[in-house]
């Protein structure tokens, strides 16, 4: 039976432990007495000149700012997040190797290289070109000769390829988003939402983290030819990627992430007049969205957190700590609601040693988790006798721990 209890509010955190027989620890996180903003009157005081915009905390997925966030829009360039899984998934499951070589084909030349006035890596026609390099290609520059030879190379053809983005789109959760190509140009049936394109970048931050630092490349050469990422915020607002876009159809667009005191959020416009516009409002709403955040130490370093029932040990209860001080960014509503668990599979069976990472301190607001962090074993813990054991397995069959 699960079981809790809690401490009236006084200090930002206090600890409160109760435990269940599946090995659920509950948390009682309470917070000081303030007077909160709902975010839907903070979002009425904040405006953006983007079409279409959305921003969210990262690891919930909790939107803090939104408009026309589930229109369809052409995506432009920002559609090469997709094209990228795509890569980033058949390297990470061993059906590509970053040294494979692709040809830049007549198409991939004529539709995306120099000749074609747009983004390009300016690949040379025939060549062969390591994967890592057309990689690069396609984040830093947004090299669209990049995009159709990686297409041509991993399906038959660029609309065999494109195919294949839309039916792994739905999988990952995508609805409405459709893929008509692998570079983002102009197509009448290529539209996506801004809340899709925010799935498809946490997807790349936490599934596909081995590659993320790509992003936050500020410059790429190719053939002697250096070019700069345009990713504004990379330089101006502390942003670690994603990708901008543009077409006359689109306007000008941004996917972008930042992190700072522990907390990421994720941003997303399209629809901007300018590139001067699109860096603006972008690094105004990333401003305003780390601004309704304070950060919290909520635990101290080498503080017992919780307890973790043993099992045919010397002792019945081990003690959990965090490796380092447990800090957290919170607004002042998530800081009133917010809640923790520590989650483990209990009992755990002893011998265990100090160090050992034991259980899962989530912290949660309402539904949404926002934050995970491991906890360890704080000491030793020997294997007990018959006697121990024996005690143990009563104690589990009639109280349940």
């Amino acid at each position: 039976m699960q079981k809790s209890s809690g401490y009236t509010t006084g200090k930002l955190l206090r600890r409160v432990v109760a435990v269940c027989a599946a090995g659920i620890v509950v948390v009682q996180v309470l917070a000081l007495l303030v007077c909160a903003t709902p975010p839907a009157q903070a979002q009425e005081a904040f405006d953006t000149k983007a079409k279409q915009a959305i921003l969210i905390d990262a690891v919930s997925g909790a939107t803090l700012f939104e408009k026309n966030a589930d229109e369809l829009m052409p995506p432009a360039s920002m559609s090469k997040l997709m094209t990228a899984i795509m890569v980033f998934e058949a390297v990470q499951q061993g059906r590509l190797s970053l040294d494979d070589e692709f040809v830049i084909s007549e198409n991939a030349w004529r539709n995306g290289g120099a000749v074609s006035g747009g983004s390009t890596m300016y690949a040379e026609l025939g060549s062969r070109v390591k994967l890592r390099d057309l990689i690069k290609g396609i984040i830093v520059v947004s090299a669209n000769d990049a995009c159709i030879a990686v297409a041509e190379g991993m399906a038959g053809s660029e609309e065999a390829f494109a195919d294949q983005m839309t039916q792994r789109a739905r999988e990952l959760g995508l609805e409405q988003s459709t893929f008509r190509n692998s570079t983002g140009l102009p197509d009448p049936e290529q539209k996506v939402t801004a809340r899709e394109l925010t799935i498809l970048a946490r997807h790349i931050i936490y599934n596909l983290a081995e590659f993320y630092d790509l992003y936050s490349q500020t410059e790429f050469t190719w053939n002697d030819i250096k070019q700069n990422n345009r990713n504004p915020l990379l330089y101006q607002g502390g942003a670690d990627g994603l990708k901008t876009g543009y077409t006359r159809e689109s306007g000008y667009g941004l996917i972008a992430s930042a992190e700072r005191s522990g907390r990421r959020l994720i941003l997303v416009v399209n629809g901007l007049a300018s590139a001067r516009d699109r860096a603006s409002e972008a690094t105004k709403l990333m401003d305003w969205g780390f601004r309704q955040y304070r950060t919290y130490v909520l635990f101290e370093a080498d503080t017992e957190i919780g307890y973790a029932r043993m099992w045919g040990g010397t002792k019945s209860w081990m003690p959990l700590k965090a490796q380092s001080a447990v800090r957290l960014a919170l607004s002042e509503d998530e800081r009133k609601n917010l809640q923790a668990e520590i989650v483990y599979d209990g009992p755990v069976v002893a011998p265990v040693r100090q160090g050992s990472e034991l259980a899962r301190l989530r912290f949660r607001v309402g539904d949404l988790m926002i934050n995970e962090q491991p906890l360890y074993a704080a000491e030793s813990i020997g294997e007990g006798g018959m006697y121990e054991r024996v005690l143990d397995t009563i104690s589990f069959m009639i109280m349940g721990g």
